[in-house]
């Protein structure tokens, strides 16, 4: 009986972390946060939020373009400035944007380049009036 009891003991000491193992891995693997990218049934955090899937400057460039048709292109470049200043990174990338903020300007007063270089300042050097020129 002793014997007996000794080697169910083993079996189950071998077996069973298999078993658990095995078990957690398929439970894992049937959240729906495990789900194939295929599955657009399934959502996650980070497709909630549109600017989440962006890269940092496109989401910058996209903030700064709402801003500018909201408010106006001064706004836009203060805040173009600033977050060059916090984030150094993204410099790179800045006359780009201030490139794209010229163009916007254009095109929000209606082709009026005059209008628009009222705006320029020395953000990104002379990137916003070059903008402004290629529209213009």
């Amino acid at each position: 009986m002793n014997q007996v009891a000794r080697r169910l003991g083993k079996t189950f000491a071998l077996v069973l972390p298999v078993v658990l193992v095995l078990s957690g891995t398929l439970a894992v693997t049937r959240v729906p946060w495990a789900a194939s990218s295929s599955d657009g049934s399934v959502l996650t955090a980070a497709s909630t939020k549109k600017q989440a899937s962006l890269a940092p400057q496109e989401a910058l460039r996209q903030k700064l373009l709402a801003e500018l048709q909201e408010k106006d292109p001064g706004v836009a470049l203060t805040d173009l400035q600033v977050a060059m200043a916090k984030q150094p990174s993204l410099a790179r990338y800045c006359a780009s944007i201030a490139r794209s903020l010229g163009r916007a300007a254009v095109a929000k007063y209606d082709g009026a380049a005059h209008r628009a270089q009222a705006w320029s300042r020395p953000v990104c050097d002379t990137a916003f009036a070059t903008g402004v020129a290629s529209v213009g």
